[in-house]
């Protein structure tokens, strides 16, 4: 978490300091211990909705995949072709948008004919459970089968903040190059699933060496399988959307 991106004053937050469960937020210039806490406070406070957002999703039968990258990397143009996929499946699919500022990717998503609610975050580099419960409460009351949340685009503070969701998905692109696992372990450590995306561009990055990534993810005690994909082709689409509807089987 830092200051200067605004991730420890989320909306999230401010309610809690608006209702005085946190007393305070501080810069973050040396690690005050007054600091340290109030920062504690608030990955708490945000476990406590995360726990109760997985309890909703459980109960209503919902698989919440969270994904994760850097910007660009190919987010919302593999949930365009994922919802399609799974749609022609006969499952029900609902989006949770967020980004700092617009609307645009929520649109294009809305034109798959799936429920889709935009959190805009302004500052925060990343969302967090109160935001989660929030947006879910927008959408139709109507059973989902899978909840895609789009993270903002951001290797780094996504990963600190759960939201209630079953599985975390990170995308790596080609064209970011194969060293994003050594320079942003945390998110690549802790992902369910590793998707190298954009793989349709190989021929023009050939200094992308798919071996190194699934080497550096196995360094970091990630054990997954890394799938390589392009949702432009379709190359690699069934083991994805496989692995997706895996959890709602003999349901």
């Amino acid at each position: 978490m830092c200051n200067n991106c605004g991730c420890n004053i989320t909306n999230g937050a401010r309610l809690l300091l608006k209702q005085g469960a946190i007393r305070s937020i501080r810069p973050l210039k040396p690690a005050l211990p007054h600091t340290v806490k109030v920062l504690q406070n608030l990955l708490q406070e945000n476990d406590r909705q995360a726990a109760a957002n997985a309890e909703l999703f459980a109960a209503r039968g919902t698989v919440v995949f969270n994904l994760m990258s850097s910007p660009g990397s190919g987010k919302t143009a593999l949930l365009e072709a994922t919802i399609e996929a799974l749609a022609a499946r006969g499952l029900r699919i609902g989006v949770i948008e967020g980004d700092l500022e617009t609307e645009n990717d929520a649109v294009r998503l809305r034109r798959k004919g799936v429920p889709v609610v935009q959190i805009t975050t302004g500052m925060a580099c990343h969302l967090d459970a109160r935001m989660i419960d929030a947006a879910y409460k927008q959408l139709p009351d109507e059973p989902l089968d899978i909840l895609f949340i789009e993270n903002v685009g951001n290797l780094v503070c996504p990963a600190s903040f759960a939201l209630g969701q079953g599985y975390d998905v990170v995308l790596l692109s080609v064209p970011e190059g194969d060293d994003k696992p050594e320079k942003y372990p945390v998110m690549f450590r802790m992902a369910n699933k590793v998707l190298m995306t954009k793989i349709d561009l190989l021929p023009y990055f050939d200094d992308f060496s798919p071996r190194r990534v699934r080497e550096h993810i196995n360094r970091l005690g990630n054990r997954g399988e890394v799938l390589a994909l392009s949702a432009k082709t379709g190359q690699g689409m069934e083991q994805w959307l496989d692995w997706l509807a895996a959890p709602l089987a003999g349901r």
